[in-house]
């Protein structure tokens, strides 16, 4: 399937994008709109993952230092599952951090998410914490090959 990805532009864009992160990833275990948020919003990039006109699945890196890039909020809409939406989110997560000379990305990740993020170079190095007293999660990195800085035009 062939998805655009864009960074949310608008306040539609942008809500559309948080309802989908607290309906994924937060609904189920009937958490409020707000745990869907942190304090890295403002300076985080956000990316968008669209299907046509749908949706389809979100994800956000914030930077922990110069060295190292964060990625949160991956979320995909279960009519997309299994479609490469999140592999397409993740890569330009990455090339992101990449392009700003990050060398590592860190992440938690939800035990039922930890094969996907093996399948992407992601190293388990060990738990982290109980989400909502029933979700685990567990820590894993990945190394980002080393880029020149790229000349001004």
């Amino acid at each position: 399937m062939e998805v655009s990805l864009r960074e949310p532009r608008s306040a539609a864009d942008f809500a559309s994008y948080y309802d989908l992160r607290w309906r994924i990833l937060r609904e189920p275990w009937t958490q409020s709109k707000e745990t869907a948020r942190d304090e890295h919003e403002d300076a985080a990039l956000h990316l968008t993952a669209w299907a046509g006109e749908i949706l389809a699945g979100v994800g956000r890196l914030h930077f922990n230092s110069a060295e190292e890039g964060q990625i949160r909020y991956m979320a995909v809409d279960p009519q997309f599952l299994r479609q490469g939406v999140g592999s397409a989110i993740l890569r330009a997560l990455e090339a992101r951090a990449s392009e700003a000379g990050t060398r590592r990305i860190v992440l938690n990740a939800r035990e039922s998410a930890v094969p996907f993020y093996r399948r992407h170079g992601y190293c388990l190095t060990g738990p982290s914490a109980t989400l909502f007293g029933s979700i685990d999660h567990w820590f894993m990195t990945k190394e980002l090959p080393i880029n020149a800085p790229s000349e001004p035009h």
